[in-house]
């Protein structure tokens, strides 16, 4: 006979997956629209475009998840839950797995639709940082005049806003609103976010939107200058959206 999951191996198979999809898509949308802008140079899509890109991957990431696992989608959301005892240590180690290879995934769809272009648009280089860099496509570093530290207090902060601002959506007096708004209230604070924060570090606000990605592009082409380039940038936005999502 072959052997059955026991009930609580199901459920957690279940969450397991309910992260990795709903996060590989959250990365499709995020960085392919990244990607639409960076490789048309611009002329399909901005900034603005990009953040209502990542917003939206969110709220369809958190449609698909959002029945079987509740739609965590970052590590720092569930760290933080399992901080404050608002979700079980032991559910943390399959969520966080499947949304760090759900990043991974989602980032190297992102790569196989837009290979072509990219090869077009650097000359079939995996250029990190400089003219033709297309690493920021998938990762995020400091913008010019930014340092590690700058960097690190705006992944901090903006993490912080992002799990304030979830903790007030769900708070249960605002259920009347949550229930039905709740997906899009979450999409559009990230939104908000990028509009507002954007521009230090590409607000990763999300560890393994930024990780998973870069893993994927060390070992498809841009090497270990992935890791450090920008004074090894890699951990900050790992490290620092943790801590910014315990204080928010």
């Amino acid at each position: 006979m072959k052997p059955k999951l026991s009930a609580r191996s199901l459920v957690m198979l279940k969450e397991f997956l309910a992260e990795l999809v709903g996060t590989c898509v959250l990365l499709m949308f995020g960085c392919g629209c990244v990607a639409q802008s960076v490789l048309s140079g611009g002329a399909n899509g901005g900034m603005l475009s990009i953040n209502i890109g990542w917003g939206l991957g969110v709220l369809v990431g958190v449609l698909i998840a959002g029945p079987v696992s509740g739609a965590h989608l970052n590590p720092a959301v569930s760290l933080s839950l399992a901080c404050v005892r608002k979700f079980p240590l032991t559910s943390l180690a399959h969520y966080l797995a499947g949304q760090y290879l759900g990043a991974f995934l989602g980032s190297s769809l992102v790569l196989f639709t837009y290979r072509d272009a990219l090869h077009h648009f650097s000359g079939g280089k995996y250029v990190v940082a400089g003219e033709n860099a297309t690493a920021g496509i998938f990762v995020t570093s400091p913008a010019e005049g930014v340092t590690n530290f700058g960097g690190a207090v705006d992944q901090v902060v903006g993490t912080a806003l992002l799990l304030l601002s979830v903790s007030a959506i769900n708070f249960h007096k605002n259920s009347k609103i949550s229930n039905s708004l709740g997906p899009l209230l979450v999409a559009l604070t990230v939104v908000a976010i990028g509009v507002c924060f954007g521009h230090n570090a590409g607000y990763a606000i999300n560890p393994a939107r930024d990780l998973g990605p870069r893993v994927m592009i060390s070992l498809c082409g841009w090497g270990w200058k992935a890791f450090s380039n920008h004074g090894w940038w890699w951990w900050i936005p790992v490290v620092c959206c943790h801590l910014g999502g315990i204080v928010g």
